[in-house]
């Protein structure tokens, strides 16, 4: 698939297999797309149809079994793997279900590791901002256990956008949150997103969540369709 002029995301004869070459598990079978800065992109379809599978690769975490994936016109697959995690570091942002907030950190820490890593002298005030703009302000010195689900994960997409990545990848960001909560969450990622014109690439099993975004990746039998959402298109 030849490059499209101004994509972001460039995925080429994408493929991934597990199991034995004998009888492979076929998840993903040669898919191609393109996603533009600013774009919103839900992927979407049945239970072991490959989302997961698909954001893992976008978040260079899993390699694929063929093709390959740009990121700004950098192949992931040129990339060693401290060169990987480098970037990995410097364009992504990653939400998942799961928050995977350290426990012995306080949500100011948490939110702040990112720019930590990389060293970053203004890590603590960048972190505090987020936390304030997640509305999480009076509670960075606590730590993930004294605070509900929808707090650690607003923490956790408050250390996803701290470093202001480019790419922003969330896995069933609303799955282990209640109808109400996982509202305000979805409405706060879709606001930081906006705000930022990142990218935003979300796996969910919520069409209501998924008819916000601009795009659907349908993803079944390995096969991918995508389908506009003309109504934010325009």
């Amino acid at each position: 698939m030849r490059h499209q002029e101004g994509s972001l995301i460039q995925v080429s004869n994408l493929s991934m297999q597990f199991g034995q070459q004998s009888t492979p598990l076929v998840v993903l079978d040669d898919i191609s797309f393109s996603m533009k800065r600013g774009d919103t992109v839900a992927i979407v379809g049945p239970s072991g149809s490959g989302k997961t599978t698909l954001l893992q690769l976008l978040a260079a975490l899993e390699q694929p079994t063929h093709g390959h994936i740009a990121l700004n016109k950098q192949k992931l697959s040129d990339l060693s793997p401290d060169q990987l995690a480098d970037f990995r570091r410097d364009n992504m942002g990653i939400v998942f279900q799961s928050f995977h907030l350290i426990d012995s950190l306080t949500a100011l820490a948490n939110a702040a590791l990112p720019l930590d890593i990389a060293g970053r002298a203004d890590a603590s005030d960048k972190a505090r901002e987020m936390l304030e703009r997640v509305g999480l302000k009076d509670r960075a010195t606590h730590y993930p256990q004294q605070l509900s689900g929808g707090e650690q994960q607003r923490v956790a997409i408050a250390r996803a956008l701290v470093h202001e990545p480019t790419l922003i990848l969330a896995d069933e960001p609303t799955g282990n949150l209640d109808e109400k909560t996982g509202e305000r969450v979805a409405n706060m990622l879709f606001n930081l997103h906006a705000q930022s014109q990142s990218t935003l690439v979300l796996v969910t099993h919520d069409m209501r969540l998924a008819k916000r975004c601009k795009r659907l990746f349908w993803l079944e039998s390995g096969t991918l369709r995508v389908e506009e959402n003309h109504e934010l298109s325009a």
